[in-house]
């Protein structure tokens, strides 16, 4: 399996190398859905803070199946973190922002990419709750003015209004769809008439820069037979309370 994507893991990495730039003893808390993608964003924390883990870092965990993580954030506030990460599903991740913006805590705040969606987190959380809450980006928010002549936008606007009409055009699992087939296009076309799953398989682990016209400026698609995953590159953004902005520059999550 390979999942055209910023891996969790690497996602974890920058914003704690981001909360160290900022405050060099920072101190984290982390809400983690007790699952293989909770435990990623705890080893890209353990990946940049080595010894110092165990000392830096409350953990709270929750399964998908409770009704609120309230209780989580409350315990995780009484820790005094610096830097709140919430790697949570939409659901929770919502009800995080909105508990810690209802019990006054204030952290630096992160938000895993995969809840980054303005109808479904940022809007239910209320958008002022939200304002300054830090993620990553690595493919093109449609709704971002700065997108509105660009080709590759036009072309994703066109498919979805042929194919997905009734579609959510600020959910960005339908960006992140098209981005995944055109990776599997590429290597059906890269693949020609031997369809065997060895060439298949040979394809998809030797793409090189490929570039897709909803991925962001400056990121390509990379793959070899040491190295599994697609996207490794990503550019850091801030809610602004209407919509995400983003800044820096593009950066290798390696």
């Amino acid at each position: 399996l390979m999942g055209v994507m910023a891996p969790f893991r690497n996602e974890a990495r920058m914003y704690a190398r981001y909360a160290l730039q900022k405050k060099p003893d920072a101190t984290f808390a982390i809400l983690a859905q007790n699952d293989d993608f909770g435990r990623d964003y705890l080893a890209g924390l353990k990946d940049v803070l080595g010894e110092r883990f165990d000392t830096a870092v409350t953990v709270a965990s929750y399964e998908a199946t409770e009704p609120t993580i309230d209780s989580q954030i409350v315990k995780l506030k009484s820790t005094g973190a610096d830097a709140l990460i919430i790697a949570a599903t939409p659901k929770f991740a919502a009800q995080a922002i909105r508990k810690t913006y209802e019990i006054s805590w204030r952290p630096m705040t992160f938000l895993t990419n995969v809840s980054v969606w303005i109808s479904s987190v940022m809007e239910p959380a209320g958008l002022e709750a939200g304002t300054g809450i830090i993620s990553t980006a690595y493919v093109k928010d449609p709704l971002d003015p700065v997108w509105a002549d660009d080709a590759g936008v036009k072309g994703w606007r066109e498919y979805m209004a042929k194919y997905v009409p009734d579609g959510d055009i600020r959910d960005s699992n339908y960006v992140n769809g098209y981005n995944n087939g055109m990776v599997l296009e590429h290597v059906l076309k890269a693949a020609g008439n031997d369809l065997s799953r060895e060439n298949i398989l040979k394809q998809a682990l030797s793409i090189k820069d490929l570039e897709l016209p909803m991925l962001l400026p400056g990121i390509k698609v990379n793959t070899s037979e040491s190295d599994h995953l697609p996207v490794e590159q990503v550019q850091f953004m801030r809610f602004t309370g209407k919509q995400w902005e983003r800044f820096g520059e593009v950066l290798s999550t390696k």
